[in-house]
């Protein structure tokens, strides 16, 4: 498999980028744009377009996959923000020339993360870009950017794939049977990543069926009170289990590459680099948390969406499927207005944890406010 197909549902923007990387062509530019919901494929569209551009051949691709080639570098988080140091590392990373490769390319996901005074150090590296360096900035929107950004770059959109396209790939790739995967992508709502994880990982599945009974089973301020610490107790596991294998294999590398053997004493000298590993793992885990409770009002925006549906008798296939009757009980016992309501509840609480509110003081009056059903 090539890293092309795993990009389901982006033909248009495959096209654009294979057009871009063939030398017969003139439709090649230095600074470009890749924008698309979470779970579109960004990233995976901008390492396949630097793959091309880098030869295209079997070894370049395993090298890109491994982030390992000399012509390419990648800037990426796992905080909240991009730190601009990082960026002034990279803009000075990319006025080298390229060593084997036609180009030199530098990607930067998540580069929505960026603060306006990190993003004015960025923006003068794509004014004046060397003439083979190549930038590919990943964005869910081109507005999650700064005007004078978004006007040096080319952009390319990508589409929400349908969930029979996601279904065929989570099948093809994961060798899942085929009811699983297409419940995992309409579950996932087409979100690649997390279709994934819902057709592979029962515990995930486990967690987001939690979610769902939790919401429709609050009658009670007292309900929505302990529901909210529920909640917030689910996301915390969901983080925990993304980034705590992830975290041991990180330090058992570091050890490793430090010459000190498993239980081994670590000497003075070296600990400030393991203290700095775990500093971005902590860093890491706050930002996993915040995903792991966003998942969770995706999944509850879903499930009043599906309610709602019901109640005005759209014909619109649901989202959560496995549940038909209890979405159908819910809608019953409650009116459009108030299933709206619940719906701006849950999206004023999302506003509200990005703006730093206390997590679990959002989830409390989001779920306060869904009584109304």
């Amino acid at each position: 498999m090539s890293l092309w197909d795993e990009l389901t549902g982006q033909s248009e923007a495959i096209s654009v980028f294979k057009a871009a990387a063939d030398t017969s062509q003139s439709s090649m530019t230095h600074s470009w744009l890749i924008t698309g919901p979470p779970g579109s494929g960004r990233s995976n569209l901008a390492y396949a377009f630097a793959a091309a551009l880098l030869g295209g051949d079997d070894a370049t691709v395993r090298q890109v996959e491994a982030r390992t080639h000399p012509d390419l570098a990648v800037l990426s988080t796992e905080g909240v923000i991009i730190k601009m140091e990082d960026v002034k590392k990279i803009v000075a990373s990319s006025q080298f020339s390229p060593s084997v490769s036609r180009y030199r390319v530098m990607i930067i996901e998540d580069a929505d993360r960026m603060q306006e005074r990190t993003s004015n150090v960025l923006l003068k590296a794509l004014e004046e870009p060397p003439p083979r360096t190549v930038w590919i900035l990943c964005a869910p929107s081109e507005a999650d950017l700064i005007p004078t950004i978004r006007s040096r770059v080319r952009t390319v959109r990508l589409r929400v794939p349908d969930v029979l396209e996601v279904a065929d790939l989570i099948e093809r790739r994961d060798g899942v049977d085929r009811a699983t995967a297409e419940r995992a992508a309409r579950e996932a709502q087409s979100h690649i990543g997390m279709a994934h994880r819902l057709a592979t990982n029962e515990d995930a599945r486990r967690r987001r069926e939690e979610t769902l009974r939790i919401a429709l089973g609050i009658r009670s301020v007292s309900d929505a009170v302990l529901a909210a610490a529920s909640l917030l107790e689910l996301a915390g596991e969901d983080a925990k289990a993304i980034t705590e294998e992830r975290d041991a294999e990180e330090r058992e590398s570091a050890m490793r590459s430090l010459g000190i053997e498993p239980g081994g004493t670590i000497p003075p000298a070296l600990r400030a680099q393991l203290r700095n590993l775990e500093e971005d793992q902590k860093r890491r885990a706050t930002r996993s948390l915040r995903d792991g409770i966003d998942r969770i009002m995706v999944d509850l925006l879903s499930l009043y969406r599906d309610i709602l549906l019901l109640q005005l008798g759209a014909p619109t296939e649901l989202v959560n499927l496995a549940i038909h009757g209890q979405l159908v009980a819910a809608g019953e016992s409650s009116s459009p207005s108030a299933t709206l309501a619940t719906m701006d509840a849950i999206a004023t609480a999302r506003k509200r944890i990005d703006g730093n509110v206390t997590p679990a003081l959002a989830l409390e009056a989001m779920l306060v406010a869904s009584l109304a059903r």
